[in-house]
C-alpha cells in the first residue's frame, strides 16, 4: 500500500521529496479514513492535553496495520477512536464510507457487534460466565438463536485448539489461553475489521508468539483488516504498514513486507519455539507491582515518570558500595535528576563529591568517581540498544557483558549467547527462560555457564533493559 499524506503530520525527515508521486495504486478504497482528528481532554483550562493532534490517515481492506510509538504517544486513543469508544474534539472518522463519529448509541453498539472486534490487554472477559458463554455473548446480543450461536463458537474453539476449556472459567485458565477465548470472542460475529490495544502485553514469550501467529493467520487467510497498538519493536515484523507516533502525530509511515521470525533467534525455528523453554511466572519487584496497581489512572508518560526512581534504586542496589543511609538516599535523589535529563553527568559527578552540608551526598571523590563511571557506561550501553537492529545490538550486548563481567568465553558461546540476548531483546524468552538457556549444558542446547555467571549476565542485561525503557 502506499503511503497516504499526512498533512501537518510528518516530520521534515519524513515528508516525500516535491512533486513525488506514489506509484503503487491500491486495489479498493479504504475501509477506515481518518481527517484531522483531534482529542484534547479538559479543552480551555490550565490542565488541557492534546492527546491527538491533526491525524490524517487511511486503512485499506485486508491491511494489517500496526499503530508504533512510545508510552502517552497517544497511539492507544487513536485506535479508541476508530472503534468509537473516543469520541473525537474535532475531525472525522469513518469506516465503510460512513461517519462512525454522527452515529446514535444503537447504531454504535450495531458498529461494535458487526463491523469490528475488539481485542484488550486486560482479556476482559467475565469471571462468571464458561468460556463458551463468554465468546456467545456478543451473538446473543445480536439475537441469534442459541443453538446456532453455540455451534459457532464450538468451531472456533476447535478450530483455536482450546475446546477442551469450553466449560471452565476464565480464572481456570492462563493468560495465554484466555488471550485466544478474547481473539475468539472478537470473532464470532464475523467482523470485517480487528482492533487489538496492546494484545499480547501480559503474556509470556511464547503464549505472545501463539496469539501474534493467530493475528497473522486471521490477515493472511481470513483477509481481516488488522489494526494493533504496541510499544514492542519486537511485533512490527508483522505488519504490512507501520504508523510511527510521537506526541499525538503521525510522525512516519513505514511500508514494510512481512517476513519469517528472524534468522538469528535460538529458540524459533520453522515458526515455532522449543517445547523444553516451559514459560514460568516471571518475578516482578514489588516496587513495580505497587506502582502497577496503585496508579491505573495515571497516565501512559506519567507511570514512565515514576520509573525513574526504581531504575536509581536498581542501579544502586547493582552497584552497591558501603557508606551511611543519608549518603545513599542524598546520591539516589541526585541520581534520580541525572536519569530525568534535569542534571549533566558532569554535574551528577561533582553532587556526589559535595559535602552533604552543601546540599551533595558527601561521597568520596574516589568512589564518587568509580561509581560515577560505572552509571555512565550502564546508561550510555542501554542507549545504544538498537531495536531496529536488534541482532546487531544482540552481538554488541555479548561483547559488552563478557569483558565487563571478565567471561573470557570462546567464540562459539559468543555465537549463541548473541542469538540468546536476541531472544531476549525480542521479547521471545523472558528473564527466567534466558537463565534457562544459559544454565542448560550444552547437550541441551544451552550453554553450560555455572550458576554463579547466569545470574550476573542476567542482571546486567535485565538492569540494561529497563535503562533502555
Amino acid at each position: 500500500m502506499e503511503n497516504q499524506p499526512q498533512n501537518n503530520n510528518l516530520s521534515s525527515a519524513a515528508t516525500p521529496a516535491s512533486g513525488a508521486v506514489a506509484e503503487i495504486t491500491p486495489q479498493a478504497p479504504p475501509n477506515v479514513v481518518v481527517k484531522d482528528l483531534n482529542v484534547i481532554y479538559n479543552q480551555g483550562k490550565s490542565n488541557e492535553i492534546r492527546s491527538l493532534d491533526g491525524i490524517n490517515l487511511e486503512i485499506f481492506p485486508r491491511e494489517y496495520v500496526i499503530i508504533f510509538g512510545p508510552s502517552g504517544c497517544g497511539k492507544s486513543t487513536l485506535l479508541y477512536s476508530i472503534a468509537g469508544l473516543q469520541k473525537p474534539t474535532n475531525g472525522t472518522i469513518t469506516v465503510d464510507q460512513e461517519d462512525i463519529g454522527a452515529y446514535d448509541n444503537r447504531q454504535i453498539a450495531w458498529f461494535h457487534r458487526q463491523k469490528i472486534g475488539m481485542i484488550f490487554q486486560s482479556f476482559y472477559l467475565i469471571s462468571s460466565l464458561s468460556i463458551l458463554e463468554n465468546i456467545c455473548l456478543p451473538k446473543i446480543f445480536a439475537g441469534k438463536m442459541m443453538k446456532d450461536i453455540k455451534a459457532s463458537a464450538v468451531e472456533l474453539l476447535k478450530r483455536y485448539d482450546i475446546i477442551e476449556q469450553a466449560a471452565k472459567f476464565p480464572s481456570e485458565l492462563s493468560g495465554g489461553q484466555k488471550q485466544r477465548v478474547a481473539v475468539i470472542r472478537s470473532l464470532i460475529n464475523d467482523p470485517e475489521i480487528i482492533l487489538a490495544d496492546e494484545p499480547v502485553g501480559n503474556l509470556d514469550s511464547k503464549s505472545a508468539h501463539v496469539v501474534m501467529t493467530i493475528f497473522k493467520e486471521l490477515n493472511e487467510v481470513e483477509k481481516k483488516t488488522i489494526i494493533l497498538v504496541t510499544h514492542d519493536p519486537a511485533h512490527l515484523q508483522y505488519g504490512d504498514r507501520i504508523v510511527h507516533m510521537m506526541d499525538g502525530k503521525i510522525v512516519r509511515i513505514e511500508n514494510k513486507p512481512k517476513r519469517a521470525i528472524d534468522a538469528d533467534s535460538y529458540i524459533f525455528k520453522d515458526g515455532k519455539a522449543r517445547e523444553d523453554l516451559t514459560p514460568r511466572s516471571e518475578h516482578i519487584p514489588i516496587n513495580l507491582r505497587l506502582l502497577m496497581q496503585s496508579f491505573k489512572g495515571l497516565s501512559s508518560d506519567q507511570i514512565g515518570n515514576l520509573l525513574v526512581p526504581f531504575k536509581a534504586q536498581q542501579l544502586f542496589s547493582h552497584l552497591f558500595f558501603s557508606m551511611t543511609n543519608d549518603q545513599i538516599i542524598k546520591a539516589t535523589k541526585k541520581l534520580e535528576s541525572f536519569l530525568y535529563f534535569k542534571d549533566s553527568f558532569h554535574d551528577f559527578f561533582e553532587q556526589l563529591d559535595t559535602p552533604i552540608e552543601e546540599g551533595g551526598a558527601g561521597w568520596d571523590k574516589r568512589l564518587a568517581k568509580r561509581f560515577s563511571d560505572n552509571v555512565k557506561q550502564l546508561v550510555y550501553q542501554a542507549g545504544k540498544i538498537d531495536f531496529a537492529n536488534k541482532p546487531a545490538s544482540a552481538r554488541e550486548l555479548a561483547e559488552y557483558v563478557n569483558s565487563r563481567l571478565d567471561l573470557k568465553l570462546d567464540e562459539s558461546i559468543m555465537n549463541n549467547l548473541s542469538k540468546i540476548i536476541f531472544d531476549r531483546l525480542d521479547n521471545h524468552i523472558g528473564k527466567n527462560e534466558f537463565k534457562i538457556l544459559l544454565d542448560a549444558p550444552e547437550k541441551e542446547r544451552g550453554l553450560g555457564l555455572n550458576k554463579r555467571v547466569v545470574e550476573k549476565i542476567s542482571k546486567e542485561i535485565e538492569l540494561l533493559l529497563l535503562l533502555r525503557y
